[in-house]
């Protein structure tokens, strides 16, 4: 998987980049076939709510891509935060493949049980 990770003015320090790649890299815990993750970095000292640290993660996938977004205070804290939410569309979009494939094998049984009628 590769990895890009893109500041805007932040300064990216190894152990930010460490602590992005490597809650990244756990993303491969939930699904085999990421292809790509993109991590925006993004500091606005005129944002709102003092929540100055923007984080955005795209993660590229076959099918459809999946996108996160999070604003804190601190810089940490927003990148776990939009991690946790990639991990949960990650965990939805097994169950329903899951669900799918559980779903095709039952209407498979039942039309072998019953035989096809229209």
């Amino acid at each position: 998987m590769q990895i890009h990770i893109s500041p805007r003015h932040v300064q990216l320090t190894a152990a930010i980049h460490a602590h992005v790649a490597e809650k990244v890299a756990h993303l491969e815990e939930y699904t085999d076939n990421i292809l790509a993750a993109h991590v925006v970095l993004l500091f606005d000292e005129h944002r709102s709510k003092k929540k100055d640290y923007q984080v955005k993660i795209h993660i590229a996938l076959p099918g459809p891509d999946l996108h996160a977004e999070d604003a804190e205070d601190d810089l940490y804290s927003a990148i776990d935060l939009c991690i946790h939410k990639i991990v949960a569309q990650l965990r939805k979009r097994k169950t329903k493949v899951k669900e799918k494939a559980k779903h095709k094998v039952r209407v498979a049984r039942e039309v072998e049980r019953r035989g096809y009628r229209r």
